[in-house]
């Protein structure tokens, strides 16, 4: 037994070398073959492929059958991840909702408490931008809506989205319109929801700078905000957009107007503000005629010093 198993061993290790070899020579003459660049060389490629390649189809199939069981695997985990974000963006927006159905309620209660009347004559009239004269050192547009339209300085002038600037400059057919990013620009604004009251103040940049904020602590990035009305210079609540913090710390806001497409602007007709003639009025009231008393002489003493 132990002679039978030696010469087995002694003709298998030959066997091997010499299968080896007819494999590298085989090998080696394919690889030749499709080298050579010879027409009758190609039209044996091409009867060669012929028929070898389509008795290979049922070999492939379990190829073709794992590849397309992969991909639809793929495709089911890729509609599984979908269907897991929508069903948590859902989850939020009814959370979402649940918050602003609480808003509309706490705002038409505190309206109710207040008995806050919005005017009714605060209407606006659309114009289309006609040029856009911005530059290095001013920045503002051009209306087709100007006096004939009764549009006047100083009003306000939105995209739809948010504040876009003021009024500065009424001709007959035409308007200009200074942009809040203009240096020349200040808006007075408050800041949402703490209520500080601060001042938007034009850089030529896209987001202009927030300063003179009553306390800085009680704002952070992303608050809203928004025309306080102080002044008289524009209706209050208007939005202007939110809170960003740029890389020196300073803050600034992000513009909700998209001032790269403007193409139509509402002019927002602001009712009339209380009109003094005489500054002295917002002293001490006039004083009427008839009413004798120190105040009387003091006021005629005065009135006969002026003429």
């Amino acid at each position: 037994m132990a002679k039978d198993r030696g010469q087995s061993e002694d003709y298998s290790g030959p066997l091997k070398r010499l299968f080896l070899g007819v494999l590298i020579v085989c090998l080696l003459g394919l690889f030749l073959l499709w080298r050579i660049d010879s027409p009758r060389v190609e039209r044996f490629r091409a009867q060669v492929v012929d028929r070898v390649v389509p008795s290979f189809d049922w070999a492939m199939a379990p190829v073709t059958g794992a590849v397309n069981v992969l991909r639809d695997f793929q495709s089911y985990q890729r509609m599984y991840q979908q269907n897991q974000d929508l069903r948590r963006e859902l989850q939020q927006m009814k959370a979402w909702k649940e918050a602003a159905l609480q808003l509309e309620q706490e705002n038409a209660r505190l309206l109710d408490l207040n008995n806050v009347q919005l005017d009714p004559r605060l209407t606006y009239v659309t114009g289309v931008v006609m040029a856009d004269s911005g530059s290095p050192f001013r920045q503002s547009v051009l209306i087709n809506v100007g006096e004939r339209d009764g549009i006047m300085d100083g009003w306000a002038a939105m995209d739809g989205l948010g504040l876009v600037g003021r009024i500065s400059g009424v001709g007959r057919n035409t308007a200009r319109v200074i942009l809040l990013t203009d240096t020349s620009s200040r808006i007075p604004v408050t800041v949402q929801p703490s209520g500080q009251r601060a001042l938007i103040i034009g850089d030529n940049s896209i987001a202009p700078v927030v300063d003179f904020i009553e306390n800085p602590d009680q704002v952070r990035p992303g608050d809203r905000v928004l025309t306080s009305g102080d002044g008289g210079v524009f209706p209050a609540g208007l939005l202007v957009g939110q809170l960003a913090e740029d890389p020196g710390g300073r803050m600034r806001v992000r513009i909700s107007a998209d001032y790269e497409r403007l193409e139509f602007l509402r002019v927002l007709r602001s009712y009339e503000n209380e009109r003094l003639t005489d500054p002295g009025q917002l002293i001490a009231p006039a004083i009427l005629p008839g009413k004798d008393g120190p105040d009387t002489d003091r006021a005629q003493t005065v009135e006969a010093g002026d003429g």
